[in-house]
């Protein structure tokens, strides 16, 4: 699945580039970032390493991996990543913005422009897990239209919507 830039009201929505790595590693350095999700802020330099991993693209044929950086046109500076890995007509979703920037409704905003596109694709089936003391991230979950389900993955919540006709 070929990934092209879009837009929505504030953001540009641009396809990953291993050279927006040293930038993206600033936006994600606060170590609250990795609260909910473990790990530690990426150097720039293991950043670009994981870039260039997801733009050469997923190994099995079947499988698309759809990742963009966040533009926040305003400020004209990157603020965060949202991304979808695509099997079929089912994608699972994922969003992260930059501390400095969340409070907006920026990640909402992204969230619901990427499902959007992902339904325009023949995408039918979007689903994100969230962990369950993630409130800020269940709210953009619930603003894409996503709704938890009773089903969990590595004690995450599954949260799913159906799309299109």
């Amino acid at each position: 699945m070929p990934v092209d830039a879009f837009r929505t009201g504030r953001l540009d929505l641009l396809p990953l580039r291993v050279a927006d790595a040293e930038e993206m590693a600033e936006v994600l350095s606060d170590p609250g970032l990795h609260t909910f999700i473990g790990g530690a802020p990426a150097t720039p330099e293991a950043l670009r390493a994981r870039y260039e991993r997801l733009v050469a693209g997923s190994p099995d044929p079947a499988v698309s991996w759809c990742n963009w950086v966040l533009r926040l046109r305003a400020e004209a500076c990157l603020v965060g990543t949202v991304q979808a890995t695509v099997a079929g007509e089912r994608a699972e979703i994922a969003w992260v913005l930059g501390t400095r920037w969340q409070g907006r409704g920026l990640a909402k905003e992204a969230a619901e422009g990427l499902v959007a596109w992902l339904a325009a694709r023949s995408v039918r089936t979007v689903f994100a897990h969230v962990h369950p003391d993630h409130h800020a991230s269940a709210a953009v979950a619930a603003a894409a239209g996503l709704s938890p389900t009773d089903q969990r993955q590595d004690s995450e919540v599954r949260w799913e919507m159906s799309v299109g006709p």
